[in-house]
């Protein structure tokens, strides 16, 4: 059954999450803690896709949760896989019935103890990053309404996840767009020293700076910091 009260501390917990000094895997790590008391599992683990669609573990409750999803990963089967592929929940699979479903993994998991399982997948709307599993030492079955609030809290912590990436984009866009406007800097300032020194207008100059990186297989703006500090040195 569904603690309700842990429940309203697990959104509470997630509300807290959303803030400037957000740490992802503290934060998973506390999810899957909160969602084997919120759901009375014996295990819960948590796997995502990278940005290459490689499935990497994350975050399990307990060894025996890690156990469990490495296993998974590394026969390449299993519930977990099964709902971060399809996008559609795994639920009340009994692990005992499940050796044609999973071969390598539903025999591996009985002799672990375990004989139930469900899979939530973390989407949002078409884009599904991870999934959720939740298992059990008994038969635990879920009702329709328990499936739905664990989706939910699957949901809901994808939307964090998706934030904290989206942030980590931004901030990556962000560097990059610094980096390119200092380049800029450093490549206009050799443009007009070496358009002063030889005499030339600021074209020609660029036309010399390109065509030396192009021969010397290098940056520009690599170039353009060498002339400028040759020139210094020559003044100096």
């Amino acid at each position: 059954m569904i603690s309700l009260p842990d429940l309203s501390d697990f959104f509470v917990d997630v509300a807290d999450t959303l803030v400037d000094d957000f740490d992802l895997v503290d934060f998973l790590d506390h999810l899957t803690e909160k969602a084997a008391t919120v759901s009375g599992a014996a295990a819960v683990g948590l796997v995502l896709s990278d940005h290459q669609g490689r499935v990497r573990f994350m975050a399990a409750s307990n060894e025996s949760g890690k156990m469990l999803e490495l296993l998974q990963i590394q026969n390449h089967e299993g519930p977990c896989l099964e709902a971060l592929s399809t996008g559609v929940p795994v639920v009340n699979a009994d692990l005992a019935h499940a050796a044609d479903r999973w071969p390598r993994f539903a025999p591996r998991a009985l002799e672990a103890g375990f004989q139930s399982v469900h899979a939530f997948p973390m989407r949002l709307r078409s884009q599904v990053i991870g999934a959720l599993n939740i298992f059990g030492t008994q038969d635990a079955r879920f009702e329709p309404d328990e499936v739905r609030v664990v989706q939910a809290l699957a949901d809901v912590a994808t939307i964090a996840i998706i934030q904290e990436r989206n942030l980590v984009q931004a901030e990556l866009l962000t560097e990059q767009l610094q980096g390119a406007l200092n380049s800029r800097i450093v490549i206009e300032q050799a443009k007009g020293a070496l358009a002063q020194g030889d005499g030339i207008t600021t074209a020609e100059a660029f036309d010399l700076l390109r065509t030396r990186a192009r021969q010397e297989r290098r940056r520009l703006v690599d170039v353009a910091s060498e002339v400028l500090s040759d020139l210094e040195r020559a003044d100096s």
